[in-house]
């Protein structure tokens, strides 16, 4: 996979391959920076992903395996790169490697990367406006019993996003005072839907809102990412309303 993001080779190395720096754009993580030091992804309620960094090369080249990131599975070795740009950008690469003798193991790697789509918009924006910022972050999910279809409507409603293109302005509910944002990313396809808003001062924060259909069965995702000074408090007060926005809304 291969993306251009905004930033020096520095910047970006920080955001890839240091802890703080995942916090950001993916999930909390704590990296040991040096050739075989410890790597952990918190995912919360679902757990954490283990592992070991097997290629350090600041700002250049990252890499580590993750040997227990989904119940049986094979070990997962992840490398990425840094490539600078004139004009101040980036060329990010990310390949990964299962190890398997196991046929069945394609369609799962397939899954697992497609994965990745939406926190690389998450990536690109917080590197295009936020790099550097002190970050939280938390991951809210739900399970539904209606079709991609009739959930995608029910979530996008209830969160005053239906029917959103690249560029809207809306104002996001419900929260105390509710918060406006810019729709930057729209995207969909038959598993996948997702849709990433910046938030606007005073409350910096990226909103991904994500549906996944693994199994045939419909979850619903919501992953806010706040910066500042303020962040603590602004991911609280959010959190809370937007669980309950969840609850509320599949049960």
């Amino acid at each position: 996979m291969e993306l251009v993001v905004d930033g020096s080779p520095e910047q970006v190395w920080q955001a890839l391959a240091t802890g703080p720096g995942n916090s950001a754009w993916f999930t909390d993580a704590e990296i040991e920076e040096r050739v075989g030091g410890a790597l952990r992804f918190d995912f919360g309620p679902s757990g954490d992903s283990t592992g070991e960094v097997t290629e350090w090369d600041p700002p250049y080249r990252f890499g580590y395996v993750e040997r227990d990131w989904s119940g049986d599975a094979p070990p997962i070795a992840t490398e990425i790169t840094v490539t600078g740009r004139d004009g101040d950008r980036c060329v990010v690469r990310m390949v990964h490697s299962l190890f398997t003798d196991r046929d069945d193991w394609d369609g799962e790697l397939e899954g697992f990367e497609s994965g990745w789509a939406g926190h690389f918009a998450v990536l690109r924006s917080y590197l295009r406006h936020f790099a550097g910022r002190r970050a939280v972050n938390y991951h809210l999910s739900a399970a539904s019993q209606d079709s991609p279809y009739e959930t995608w409507k029910r979530l996008t409603e209830a969160l005053h996003l239906d029917g959103v293109d690249a560029g809207d302005l809306r104002t996001i509910g419900p929260v105390r005072d509710n918060v406006n944002g810019q729709v930057e990313v729209v995207a969909q396809n038959e598993q996948h839907r997702h849709v990433l808003v910046r938030l606007a001062e005073p409350l910096p924060a990226l909103v991904l809102v994500g549906l996944h259909t693994p199994g045939g069965q419909c979850f619903v995702s919501l992953n806010g990412f706040f910066y500042g000074d303020d962040a603590v408090d602004d991911a609280e007060v959010t959190r809370t309303a937007w669980q309950r926005l969840l609850e509320h809304t599949f049960g």
